[in-house]
């Protein structure tokens, strides 16, 4: 009966997992692994679907039931990775941004790429003037439905598409108007080439925005790039750090520090305060992956990490994949034929707004809505089956998502807040409808004026500056004093504790060297002292002899 209750666990232990991954273009892929499967074999899987070689670049996300993500780690399994249980919902994205993406060698790479930035452009992590924002829509516009066409094309059609987390009628004009008069002619895989050589110019190109406070307090977001390491403020990049010069990451608690080389060998210490200690852990493995990806020559190079100077306490991680520099000699290298690409025609988009067929006539003049409704529904019908996947704004989410006709065109508040940057992988069914106005966490979409771009304008008058430079050598965020004591007790406690079973291990090493038959002058020293002989009739020897009498049977029985 036991054994049969056992054979029973043991082929449940050994039944496949289900994981459902969800890939750039909203569609679904589902595959069974084995439970002992590393994610290396769910990766490969997934790269075969999609005929996918240079696949370096991109992973695997998921989000614990903690609602915090995750990449997935190649080389360790799957079912120990995640905290929920089967079937697994998982998502492919871009985890290291091309430095250059018109030198991927194949176009299914860079279409990949594209449907990745073209989610960055939706969401708001990639932040761009008025007239930039223009162009990379009209870029997807082109890429999506092709050359401008008055009979299929009726006014207004660019307002049916959701680009950015807002929209006003003066940018919707711009778009429709660079799509008609400068984009035609342009094929699909040409169009995502024009976007992502426009997109790489743009210093949150890359940007997957880690949430934070620095030492003051204030509100910030840390992300890394192709380049360096950012800090993002208000509208304003207020730290960029190249990767040559960012010496050191680590991460104790929820406060996570950044070593920065400076000129005349002087260092520079940011310091910042994570949401939970699990959110700065996976901020300090970001940053040591992104760090070898780029920075290093070749993956020899990679070196095991640890989160804190001391050998007995924090973590220890090891980027395990190519960097980019052996990745583009192994692109130089496929010779194969072109595979073919099917991209993504109309679908309902999770991380986006439903889609609706219906127009919205807000973006027409009054006194000539009704002539334009009948042109209206028949150039909807040519838009219901052309082969785009940008999402089509419902009239639901109309009156958030557009301004007032007086207001400025406006493409991003003065606050950089990206509106999936707290949970960009979905969990689950009920948290993937979110508005496109909001977090995951309920703050509006990011947002930024064209007099407010990123790099050279100042800040506007309605928002206030940003502080200092967040944190010199040795500065800290403040704490409680409870919290101050709690801390130094534990270093005290955690140092007891270590050098305790230090002396033991010494101690049973000593006992071990002097009951051996070494022949040392400093051995033969301690086997004559008194203490040494009390200690070896009365309690080594007696030990001895119940060990052997123990073990001897079962010596007897393995011989048998």
């Amino acid at each position: 009966m036991l054994s049969r209750l056992m054979s029973g666990s043991s082929r449940s232990l050994e039944l496949p997992c289900v994981c459902t991954v969800r890939l750039l273009d909203d569609s679904e892929y589902t595959c069974t692994v084995q439970r002992d499967a590393k994610g290396q074999q769910l990766f490969d899987l997934l790269c075969h679907h999609l005929n996918l070689l240079e696949k370096d670049y991109f992973g695997i996300r998921y989000v614990d039931p903690e609602k915090q993500r995750h990449w997935l780690e190649f080389t360790k399994g799957v079912m120990k990775q995640m905290k929920a249980q089967p079937p697994f919902v998982l998502c492919f994205r871009v985890k290291f941004y091309p430095p250059d993406p018109a030198a991927l060698k194949e176009e299914i790479t860079r279409y990949l790429v594209f449907l990745q930035v073209k989610r960055d452009l939706y969401h708001g992590r990639l932040l761009c003037k008025t007239s930039d924002a223009a162009l990379l829509a009209a870029y997807i516009l082109q890429a999506e439905i092709g050359d401008y066409d008055p009979g299929k094309h009726p006014e207004g059609y660019s307002s049916k598409f959701q680009f950015l987390p807002k929209h006003s009628e003066k940018l919707e004009r711009r778009i429709a108007e660079i799509h008609r008069n400068e984009l035609s002619g342009l094929n699909p895989a040409a169009s995502e080439l024009c976007f992502l050589k426009k997109a790489q110019t743009l210093e949150t190109y890359g940007v997957d925005p880690h949430p934070c406070k620095d030492a003051s307090g204030n509100s910030a977001f840390l992300a890394f790039t192709p380049f360096g390491f950012i800090v993002l403020q208000g509208n304003k990049r207020v730290h960029f750090i190249k990767w040559s010069d960012a010496t050191k990451m680590k991460f104790e608690g929820k406060t996570f520090h950044l070593y920065v080389r400076e000129k005349e060998e002087k260092r520079l210490v940011l310091t910042f305060v994570a949401p939970t200690p699990e959110a700065c852990k996976h901020l300090w493995k970001c940053g040591v992956e992104n760090q070898s990806f780029y920075k290093l020559e070749n993956s020899n190079q990679v070196r095991t990490v640890s989160s804190s100077n001391l050998f007995f306490k924090g973590s220890r991680f090891r980027y395990s994949g190519k960097v980019a520099k052996e990745v583009m000699e192994s692109s130089a290298k496929i010779k194969r034929e072109p595979p073919e690409i099917h991209r993504a025609g109309m679908v309902p988009s999770r991380s986006c707004p439903s889609i609706s067929h219906q127009m919205r006539l807000s973006s027409v003049p009054r006194t000539r809505r009704r002539a334009v409704h009948i042109s209206i529904m028949e150039g909807l019908e040519a838009l219901r089956d052309s082969a785009h996947s940008t999402p089509v704004r419902s009239s639901e989410n109309i009156n958030a998502l557009t301004p007032h006709p007086s207001q400025e065109t406006v493409i991003s508040e003065e606050a950089y807040t990206p509106s999936c940057s707290i949970l960009p992988t979905p969990e689950t069914e009920s948290n993937l409808e979110l508005p496109a106005g909001q977090q995951g966490n309920g703050t509006s979409c990011s947002t930024q004026n064209e007099e407010g771009h990123l790099a050279s304008t100042p800040v506007p008058e309605t928002e206030i500056p940003p502080p200092a430079l967040p944190g010199l050598e040795g500065s800290r965020p403040t704490e409680s004093e409870p919290e101050q004591v709690n801390k130094f007790l534990q270093s005290v406690f955690r140092l007891l504790a270590v050098t305790f079973f230090l002396l033991l291990a010494l101690l049973m090493l000593l006992v071990i060297l002097a009951e051996s038959e070494l022949e040392l002058a400093f051995l033969r020293d301690i086997r004559l002292t008194p203490e040494f002989q009390q200690f070896h009739y009365q309690y080594f020897c007696p030990l001895r002899r119940w060990l052997s009498c123990k073990l001897h049977p079962l010596l007897r029985l393995i011989d048998s």
